[in-house]
């Protein structure tokens, strides 16, 4: 069980990797990796949780029409921040996603949403995997985590659990965590997010009576299968996971020694 002896009304999937097992019996160190939603809700009452925290780095992931509709991240201190953007505006399954999730016209995207939305999920895990913008923003997040100076490093993309989700993947991954661990991390969201997560999808509702939540629902949960989806793309396109680190995102042994000797007690 990671530690988690703090927690952000704001944000209520935010939580501390710190604690997870690694496969050789060590475990990541508690207070250096943070990962959120979007901080730009947080409460009165948050901030004095998040000074303590003290995130030296904040790394946001979301690209600039997000944070453009999003109130700005609430920060606490002087943190370095970084913006990686991790997505494709060419690609037609984020602006299917976008356009059921700002309860926009959805009459272009007859195919994807006969496919449904935990297919168009998967095609975006798969994404994670191959996309240009992706391997360079999560390549440069993990060379981020692994320089001393940036830690605490807290991440974030607007909901914290799908780009959020999957960055935290491949620094646990790198790091040596167990799989069973990872992806009960992973699954965590839906969890804590269970009372927003109805409350989203009412609002979602009231926009378009004609939205059925059924089908809305997978865009605001995690699910093994997006997860898997991911993996496989990893297997099938590199191999390996460590290839994937490799090749895919550009992380050498010293980056990785780095990450290690930084983030492992």
């Amino acid at each position: 069980m990671a530690v988690r002896d703090w927690e952000l009304v704001g944000a209520p999937n935010a939580r501390d990797l710190g604690g997870l097992p690694t496969a050789d019996g060590r475990r990541v160190r508690a207070g250096r990796l943070l990962r959120s939603a979007a901080l730009g809700r947080l409460t009165d009452e948050d901030l004095p949780v998040l000074g303590k925290l003290a995130p030296a780095c904040v790394v946001d992931l979301r690209h600039a029409g997000e944070q453009g509709l999003a109130p700005p991240d609430r920060l606490v201190g002087e943190p370095r921040v970084v913006h990686l953007p991790v997505y494709d505006p060419a690609h037609p399954v984020f602006t299917y996603v976008s356009a059921v999730l700002l309860g926009h016209d959805v009459d272009a995207y007859e195919e994807l949403a006969r496919e449904g939305m935990p297919a168009a999920m998967a095609a975006i895990y798969r994404w994670f995997v191959t996309g240009e913008s992706a391997r360079a923003g999560f390549g440069a997040a993990v060379r981020l985590a692994a320089e001393a100076e940036n830690l605490p490093l807290l991440f974030h993309c607007s909901a914290g659990k799908d780009r959020t989700g999957w960055l935290a993947v491949v620094l646990l991954t790198a790091l040596g965590v167990d799989e069973a661990a990872i992806r009960a991390d992973y699954l965590r969201h839906n969890e804590l997010t269970e009372s927003l997560r109805e409350v989203l999808l009412a609002a979602m509702s009231r926009r378009r009576p004609e939205l059925d939540p059924a089908a809305a629902r997978p865009l605001l949960e995690v699910r093994a299968a997006y997860l898997d989806a991911a993996y496989d793309e990893v297997r099938r396109v590199h191999g390996s996971f460590g290839a994937y680190l490799r090749d895919g995102l550009g992380l050498d042994d010293d980056v990785l020694a780095a990450l290690r000797a930084n983030l492992l007690d």
